[in-house]
């Protein structure tokens, strides 16, 4: 493709990057119509009117179709769009179907409750169509394994939507990690504070006329609706998500599986507590994973460590020369005694990141993998669901790396996939 932006728009843009405005909306940067990556936004709640701003916003964007099985958000979301581009001619769906039948998309955004996200995926690269979808990758473990596969026949680009893996914190933490400055690392902990809402009860009501509540389900198990458990509240039930654990694990286990790239997990141990009121996610969760050649604990306050005080999420690294404390913007090294956020005599070694959507955006455009690629994606989001499988046990699990599988334990397995509903089995898994 060619590239008609000039050379001082390059430099005004990149200096935004290095701010970290890249998605403010500005005048005066857009390439030539035929350098366009068209974009879809499947699912347009919170997280899904950010994709449209993120991408709305980039220059070599034009964004062809908005999607929603609530035809509200779906028409309040072409109402933003039309303020950042008024003569936008996206059109508006309620099922996503038609939108992955039309042939002038080359990539779609995924936004949707967790339970969909693997199908639309699998759907979306059958397709044609490369994919920036959000976090959680998947509902279940087994479903990862599908999208890989999907993606390994169809050779279409993947991005975890892990904003937070593109910022310079992320980058300069995994090169520290990796110089061995520290020494060996053993132990590694993780958290997140904060609890899960109360909803005391349901209320099961007919559906309002702009929803299509059986397509909201979809794959998941029939229920009759209630608006406690849909839209935003959602990841607050088993049935669609993990709650707090499962929403923000791979923004702070990203690091870990980027700094170390843990492997060979052995034992899965899950402590905690369910929801109050309706909602059966964890209340509190306390995790204790063994790999190979590591130990990685979750817990839902933050640990007795040096830094960790204050901090809602977080991860620490327990190297034997030093630690180093981290959340999403900040990190504290301590060595000698010593307490730094920085070691200049540690080069950069990892390329920063042009932002996380113009990262995608110029994967779909190259063919290579941008920097949240499936595989990668897959391998940090798994031991996510061996915890909660662990969790609804109420057991310590043994896990066969190789095989996928835990060991001796039928239970176990059955939980590493929720067979679809029949009439939202559409990849015929």
């Amino acid at each position: 493709m060619s590239n008609s932006i000039n050379r001082r728009d390059f430099v005004r843009y990149s200096a935004l990057t290095a701010l970290g405005l890249q998605f403010l909306p500005f005048q005066g940067l857009r390439a030539a119509t035929s350098d366009r990556i068209r974009v879809a936004h499947i699912g347009l709640g919170g997280m899904g009117l950010n994709h449209l701003n993120w991408f709305a916003n980039l220059p070599d964007v034009e964004i062809v179709a908005l999607c929603d099985v609530d035809e509200d958000r779906a028409k309040e979301a072409l109402l933003q769009l039309k303020k950042v581009h008024p003569t936008t001619k996206a059109e508006v769906f309620t099922d996503f179907r038609h939108v992955l039948d039309r042939q002038d998309i080359d990539a779609v955004t995924i936004a949707t409750p967790d339970h969909w996200h693997a199908q639309i995926t699998i759907l979306a690269f059958q397709a044609g169509k490369d994919v920036y979808s959000e976090k959680p990758l998947s509902y279940s473990q087994h479903e990862g394994k599908l999208m890989l596969a999907s993606q390994n026949q169809t050779n279409q680009i993947f991005q975890l939507g892990n904003q937070i893996h593109a910022g310079d914190n992320y980058h300069r933490v995994a090169e520290i990690i990796k110089s061995g400055v520290l020494g060996k690392i053993k132990t590694v902990r993780l958290w997140k504070s904060g609890e899960p809402p109360v909803i005391p009860a349901l209320t099961y009501q007919k559906p309002p006329s702009n929803l299509n509540w059986d397509m909201w389900l979809g794959p998941a198990p029939f229920s009759e609706y209630a608006p406690e458990k849909c839209h935003f509240n959602y990841r607050y039930f088993m049935e669609y998500s993990g709650g707090v654990f499962q929403d923000f694990w791979c923004h702070i286990a990203d690091i870990v599986w980027w700094s170390m790239e843990p492997s060979g997990l052995k034992k899965i141990k899950a402590n905690g507590e369910s929801s109050d009121g309706v909602g059966d996610t964890p209340k509190w969760i306390d995790v204790d994973f063994k790999f190979k050649k590591l130990d990685l604990h979750w817990t839902s306050i933050p640990p007795d460590v040096p830094g960790a005080a204050g901090k809602g999420i977080g991860a620490y690294f327990e190297g034997s020369k030093g630690t180093l404390v981290c959340d999403y913007s900040s990190r504290e090294i301590r060595i000698d005694g010593k307490v730094m956020n920085d070691i200049p005599e540690i080069p950069k070694t990892i390329v920063r990141s042009p932002g996380h959507q113009q990262n995608f955006i110029d994967a779909v455009k190259s063919r290579t993998q941008p920097e949240s690629y499936l595989e990668y994606a897959r391998s940090m989001t798994m031991p996510m669901h061996l915890a909660l499988i662990s969790f609804r046990l109420k057991e310590e699990l043994k896990w066969d790396a190789k095989k996928e599988l835990f060991k001796n334990n039928d239970a176990a397995n059955q939980l590493l996939f929720r067979p679809y509903r029949d009439k939202w089995n559409l990849i015929g898994a």
